[in-house]
């Protein structure tokens, strides 16, 4: 009879002494654990969270799970939000880790509980239970702080992204590059509606025509192949359609005068990074942080997750001013004689927009 992915008998060899049996037998545990949850389709990224959850459970209990209790959960869960200050839903994410281990470890289709007996004695116990541990209760579960910038702190905060650019050409100092592909990303995630990584793995040709909308030209819509995934599926596509022409102007802008720069040959990232392919997630988020503290602004306030959702928006207008008048239309100006690069922001741009104006709020 052939044995479940995960199955004991799959990871340790019979009757073969261990050198450090209690080490090696959770080692194969996790190593079983990770082949069922494989097995399911689960995302790498989510079985090494799992893992890196359970290992800093055993490190807190100072045992393995073949001892583990209820009360080792209660002291651990305590030390995370009274000693660590971990956000709720962090403590109920790794708390579900555990409950997970111990549901694969006392299933019988896995056989641990009995070698488990024959080399210790004891055997696993499901430790995490409704009384003892968080319930998702709430579809939402983020912290009341965050919330999205208003107009204004959205105005300041992509007027400081383009001066920085700015300030760094006028210093004759290198990094003008990545502080303008950070400024045009802010603001086509913005245009977009995106999250942080679908905008991050967005490619060249990922934007295309819209028949319907030729005046967006080539980036008339934006296919999105890097949304966020349901339980054990492939990241979700979906397409999102180009409602506001700055979002173009800034694309175009991007793609042709200022990524071939220092872009890679034949590289296809849209936004990439000058040691990478493509930019990371940790400086993005750097960026964006730096930026948003040196405004003074909230640190739970953040770009709005779906602009271009409302095509009719009562700010439609003042949206379309602030952000072209950050980009900047100038194109690229001639510097040192055979260079191209960004143009400075016009200030005496501010005012100048096609969409219908709208009244300040």
């Amino acid at each position: 009879m052939s044995a479940a992915a995960g199955a004991a008998r799959l990871e340790l060899a019979a009757g073969v002494a261990l050198l450090r049996p209690d080490e090696q037998v959770f080692d194969a545990m996790l190593a079983g654990w990770a082949s069922q949850q494989a097995a399911r389709n689960l995302g790498f990224g989510t079985i090494e969270n799992r893992r890196r959850a359970v290992r800093a459970f055993a490190a807190h209990a100072g045992c393995f799970p073949w001892q583990w209790s209820a009360q080792l959960v209660d002291e651990w869960c305590t030390d995370l939000r009274a000693v660590r200050h971990l956000a709720r839903s962090t403590v109920r994410n790794y708390t579900e880790s555990v409950r997970l281990l111990c549901g694969y470890l006392t299933d019988p289709a896995y056989e641990w509980a009995a070698e488990c007996e024959s080399r210790f004695g004891t055997h696993p116990v499901q430790v995490c239970h409704e009384w003892n541990t968080a319930v998702h209760a709430q579809a939402g579960e983020s912290d009341p702080a965050k919330r999205a910038f208003t107009l204004d702190e959205l105005e300041a905060f992509f007027d400081h992204a383009d001066g920085q650019v700015e300030a760094i050409r006028s210093a004759g100092r290198k990094g003008w590059w990545p502080a303008f592909r950070d400024a045009a990303l802010f603001k086509v995630a913005y245009g977009f509606g995106l999250r942080r990584n679908e905008a991050r793995m967005l490619d060249v040709a990922d934007f295309g025509r819209n028949p319907r909308g030729p005046e967006f030209g080539e980036y008339g819509v934006c296919r999105v192949r890097f949304g966020k995934a349901m339980k054990g599926s492939p990241p979700k596509r979906r397409s999102v359609l180009t409602v506001w022409p700055w979002a173009a102007e800034i694309l175009q802008q991007w793609e042709e005068d200022v990524r071939p720069l220092h872009a890679a040959q034949g590289c296809p990232a849209m936004w990439p990074s000058e040691r990478v392919p493509r930019v990371g997630l940790a400086a993005i988020d750097a960026r964006f942080g730096a930026y948003r503290d040196a405004l003074g602004l909230d640190a739970g306030a953040g770009l709005p997750l779906a602009a271009p959702l409302v095509r009719d928006a009562p700010d439609r207008g003042r949206l379309g001013r602030l952000v072209r008048a950050a980009a900047g239309r100038a194109r690229a100006r001639q510097h040192d004689g055979d260079l191209h690069e960004p143009s400075g922001i016009a200030s005496d741009e501010r005012g100048m927009d096609g969409l219908p104006g709208a009244q300040r709020v």
